[in-house]
């Protein structure tokens, strides 16, 4: 039996009334405070962010040994930050929406191995296992050279080791390429969102995919249960892993350094603002997380979620996090964001995030394909549509007056013209050339 009534949610928090027509939304958290507040009561520390990537930088020279295109990187998984001033005039120009300050585009949606953000908390998940694996095997030591796991010894012991995951896509690509690259058997259990070429790469490195009819969270469901069954088996749980949430919080350790390299200062009269599409919650969570370490309320994160599918948003809103999916506000879950088609949030993410997440924009299906050409024509950058929620926030930044409001009331109006904006690609570089055509071929109706 449910604990709350619908009816009394939307009374209590007007702007669901609109989130449940599937309408465009702007959400300030009321319950964002300052970093020092926050750090309080959080579970997690920067000791745990910087743990997490002295582990990524033991596990480089494995990387480098596997996958050559890391090499220049020194087996590091990184993506490059840089600046789109074509793409800022093009949204004053087209959306009339004079973004105050300067537009980057961190390309996470370039990251090696899995073209998407999802190689920073899949990999890491799936490493942080094997190392635990090799340890307890007596395969690895913490001051060897971690590319003696390629060798055949190691290789042997993995393929008697399962890695399942229920994924909309490019979770799975993460965990499934990484997975396999390591010797492991590979099962993703794929939702009815889930692309096809998606599914047909993972077969192509030999991963088992499994497909449902249900949702993202159906097919978790049956993944965590079909994993449970096995005890050589591990099932990466994207709704509730703290180690998927630590390794996309690296991230901010790497963005920190860029900016630098830039010359872009981040303090209070530079503020940073960040924009990043979401589904369950765990990367832009563990990335808006790891930021607030580092640069405390000098940092201002978002969320960008489809209108049909703003799991998170529902959740912090009403306070219910895991326990309310967007299907029971009277929305179809079902959006062409397909890394996005989640319609019950992370429980975790939500309940960490409460205190540091500043708010939340949803957006239409029509402009994620909009967003995507605009960026193809100013930028000759491609995003597949779902990475393309990040530009919702800089397009509508000038014209809210929720976040006109926000501004003042934590005093930025004056350091508005010094601000960096960051809007987060979370994936496209493996889109086939073909779909990415049909992609930018694509006009949707604008929906009522």
């Amino acid at each position: 039996m449910k604990e709350w009534n619908r009816e009394e949610l939307m009374e209590k928090n007007p702007i669901l009334w609109d989130i449940s027509q599937g309408k465009e939304a702007v959400w300030v958290n009321p319950d964002y405070v300052s970093f020092q507040e926050a750090a309080k009561g959080a579970e997690l520390t920067m000791e745990d962010v910087l743990d997490a990537e002295r582990r990524l930088k033991r596990f480089a020279p494995f990387i480098s040994k596997c996958f050559p295109e890391t090499r220049k990187r020194g087996g590091l998984i990184e993506s490059d930050l840089t600046a789109i001033p074509a793409m800022q005039e093009h949204i004053r120009e087209k959306y009339g929406s004079v973004l105050p300050g300067k537009l980057l585009l961190k390309k996470d949606s370039h990251l090696a191995i899995a073209g998407s953000i999802k190689a920073r908390g899949g990999i890491y998940e799936v490493l942080k296992h094997t190392e635990e694996l090799a340890f307890a095997r007596g395969l690895l030591k913490e001051t060897d050279n971690y590319a003696v796991l390629a060798e055949e010894e190691a290789r042997k012991f993995f393929k008697e080791q399962i890695i399942q995951v229920g994924s909309t896509g490019n979770l799975g690509m993460s965990i499934g390429i990484m997975s396999a690259a390591i010797g492991y058997q590979v099962i993703v259990h794929m939702s009815a969102d889930a692309r096809q070429w998606k599914k047909d790469l993972l077969r192509s490195h030999g991963v088992t995919v499994k497909e449902y009819v249900s949702d993202y969270s159906g097919a978790v469901e049956e993944g965590r249960g079909m994993s449970d069954e096995n005890p050589d088996s591990y099932f990466v749980d994207d709704e509730n892993s703290r180690n998927l949430f630590l390794g996309y919080a690296v991230a901010a350790l790497r963005l920190k350094t860029q900016l630098e390299e830039m010359g872009v200062t981040v303090d209070e009269a530079h503020p940073l603002f960040v924009y990043l599409p979401c589904g369950v919650g765990g990367a832009p969570g563990g990335i808006s997380f790891g930021l607030k370490q580092l640069f405390k309320d000098c940092v201002h994160c978002f969320f960008v979620e489809p209108t049909q599918a703003p799991c998170m948003g529902v959740g912090m809103i009403t306070g219910l996090n895991s326990k309310i999916s967007v299907q029971d506000m009277g929305l179809t879950g079902r959006t062409h964001a397909d890394g996005l088609a989640v319609g019950r949030p992370s429980g975790f993410v939500g309940g960490l995030m409460k205190p540091f997440l500043s708010g939340e924009f949803t957006v239409r299906d029509k402009k994620l394909y909009d967003y995507m050409r605009d960026l193809w024509e100013a930028e000759n950058i491609f995003l597949e549509p779902s990475a393309c929620a990040c530009f919702q926030g800089p397009v509508k930044f000038s014209e809210s007056q929720k976040i006109q409001a926000y501004l003042k009331q934590h005093r930025l109006e004056g350091q508005m013209e010094n601000a960096v904006h960051i809007a987060w690609a979370t994936g496209g570089s493996l889109v086939p050339e073909e779909v990415r055509r049909a992609y930018r071929e694509t006009y949707l109706e604008e929906e009522d």
